[in-house]
């Protein structure tokens, strides 16, 4: 009941009450933002301006789902759109037409560490890192990733495939050395 006391404070404009519970899911946030964002001072700036909307937007926060989940639902929107004003804009492709073959086999050679599969990650374009770090690392569905995305699901779940396909080319040319 400690967290639902909390929000209940916060959306009273409770200051102390903001504060615990920006001490209690700072850490864990700014990990979300760096996953995304990649570099720190970035990282720490979508951060604060995903607290500062969680604030203002408290009294949307109704308990179907934890703070955590609602927090950081929030973080990764903020990140998406820090990504998109870097970039402009995303390329769509019409990928609607293509059939997709699902394929649950996200294991890697013996050998390869988390921290080189995160580099992987981190190398993949741009359009298959959100895909990939939404469904692998934060565990989104394809209907979550279309809605935070703004996607299709048929969409969501080619990047997923086509991404997969690009970190396993990338592992195997660091397994081998056939990469730069």
């Amino acid at each position: 009941m400690f967290q639902i006391d909390m929000v209940e404070r916060c959306k009273a404009n409770d200051r102390k009450a903001q504060i615990k519970l920006y001490r209690q899911y700072c850490d864990g946030m700014y990990y979300v933002a760096k996953r995304f964002i990649g570099d720190p001072d970035d990282a720490e700036d979508v951060l604060q301006e995903s607290f500062i909307k969680a604030f203002q937007k408290i009294h949307q926060f109704k308990g179907e789902v934890t703070f955590g989940a609602w927090l950081k639902r929030i973080v990764i929107n903020k990140c998406i759109d820090f990504l998109k004003s870097k970039k402009e804009r995303f390329q769509e492709l019409n990928e609607n037409n293509i059939h997709i073959v699902e394929d649950d086999d996200w294991s890697v050679e013996d050998g390869i560490s988390i921290d080189e599969v995160k580099a992987a990650i981190n190398q993949l374009s741009e359009k298959y890192r959100l895909v990939v770090q939404l469904f692998l690392i934060e565990g989104y569905d394809h209907r979550e990733i279309s809605e935070i995305l703004n996607l299709t699901e048929t969409t969501s779940r080619t990047r997923l495939l086509r991404g997969k396909g690009h970190l396993k080319e990338l592992l195997k040319e660091k397994r081998y050395g056939t990469g730069s």
